[in-house]
């Protein structure tokens, strides 16, 4: 009785974690690191609050995928071997019957489907009021994704590859599930690298751009004090769903999936008449994909995948993205200011990059700061949900030149 008790007991310590991280630490020691990483975000999530709707889960699914012999995920049936036929991935048949529960849940990352039911839930409650009433701000979101582009071209100098370049390249969108989107479609091994670093620099929304704002503006300018809004009648918020997803999608068919849900969901909202569909795409489905591509995503960051040299370029560049398009966004303001003859703050351009509606937020602060009378907010939302047009243009444009 007595020996097959220490069998049994020895067997669980001999396959438990922790043997496996310490009985061979010199090849293991980053699944410790990982579980660091993921600690460290979680922090953030709960204690600071950065993004901790999503930042939360996929902070625990890194957590998750560094236990050793966990088997929750196994990128290696997603991603095809270097010579491999790409037709025979993912492989399903390998997936239901030896797949682990996020193997399952990132079926929906693979194929496409949670970014565009993100974008659904996010059109329910988006306003797209301040852009029609002031359609200037289209261009503030056009020029915040210039991170993108010059990105693009750094990653090509670092060495990565056209379609890496790419899906590192649309971090400077500030926008997550974009970048996921991207990423599956042209560079599915980055996933986990380029996801956390999207989602942790659009939490920090209000950490990085308040420097840039105020070293590229004068105080004259930052306290610039903009008119009233027009009033939008609600014909205008019904039709411009439906025009904007005609002459976006059928110009760059590849921004169907984000566009054409993110408009559903608006003209869902804007329209009255769908109620109960619309509370439920902006409620339940949402929290509930939320759930699943933050587990899902946060899963693909295993210390063998995660801890490279390519996983520092990413986290820098991306950092280079996000600064240049919030640069972006600030000189066309500037320039529009002068333009103008002083009546555009150049502040709201900072939000011209998607992270809504943080960076709305952030140009009010700012702007109140030097001028306790001036209210930014709703003029800054107009090149806000630009942005995410913008973005979703972007990503189109780089799916159709690099896949």
């Amino acid at each position: 009785m007595l020996d097959a008790l220490t069998e049994t007991v020895g067997g669980i310590a001999t396959n438990s974690g922790f043997f496996s991280i310490f009985a061979n630490f010199s090849e293991n020691w980053g699944y410790l690191v990982m579980i660091c990483v993921a600690c460290l975000l979680l922090y953030l999530a709960i204690v600071r609050q950065f993004e901790p709707l999503l930042l939360l889960p996929i902070a625990f699914g890194m957590l998750l995928a560094n236990i050793p012999a966990g088997n929750i995920i196994h990128m290696e049936y997603f991603i095809a071997p270097a010579g491999a036929d790409p037709s025979m991935y993912p492989m399903f048949n390998e997936i239901l019957h030896h797949g682990g529960l996020a193997d399952m849940l990132y079926l929906g990352v693979k194929l496409g489907i949670y970014p565009p039911l993100i974008f659904l839930g996010i059109g329910t409650m988006t306003d797209f009021g301040p852009l029609i009433s002031n359609p200037v701000s289209l261009l503030l979101g056009a020029a915040a994704q210039i991170g993108i582009f010059a990105t693009y071209a750094g990653a090509r100098l670092l060495g990565f590859g056209a379609a890496e370049a790419g899906a590192i390249g649309i971090i400077g969108g500030a926008d997550g599930p974009t970048a996921i989107f991207v990423t599956t479609k042209l560079a599915p091994a980055l996933l986990g690298s380029i996801a956390v670093a999207a989602y942790s620099y659009m939490a920090l929304v209000p950490v990085i751009q308040p420097p840039i704002m105020k070293l590229l503006t004068t105080k004259k300018e930052r306290s610039i004090v903009m008119t009233q809004m027009r009033p939008v009648s609600k014909t205008e918020k019904i039709v411009f769903p439906i025009m904007c997803s005609l002459l976006v999608c059928l110009i760059l068919p590849d921004t169907t999936p984000l566009i054409g849900m993110l408009m559903l969901g608006n003209l869902m909202k804007e329209s009255g008449v769908v109620e109960r569909i619309n509370k439920t795409a902006g409620n339940e489905l949402m929290n509930i994909i939320t759930i699943f591509l933050g587990v899902s995503v946060g899963c693909t960051t295993s210390a063998n995948t995660f801890l490279t040299l390519d996983t520092i370029k990413i986290v820098v560049l991306g950092l280079a993205a996000f600064c240049l398009g919030t640069a972006g966004g600030v000189l066309l303001g500037k320039l529009l200011c002068l333009i103008t003859h002083g009546r555009i703050n150049p502040l709201i351009g900072s939000a011209g990059v998607s992270a809504v509606p943080m960076a709305a937020r952030v140009s009010q602060k700012v702007g109140q700061q030097e001028n306790p009378k001036n209210f930014l907010l709703m003029h800054a939302m107009g090149p806000n949900v630009a942005g995410v047009i913008g973005s979703a243009i972007a990503a189109g444009i780089l799916i159709n030149m690099l896949s």
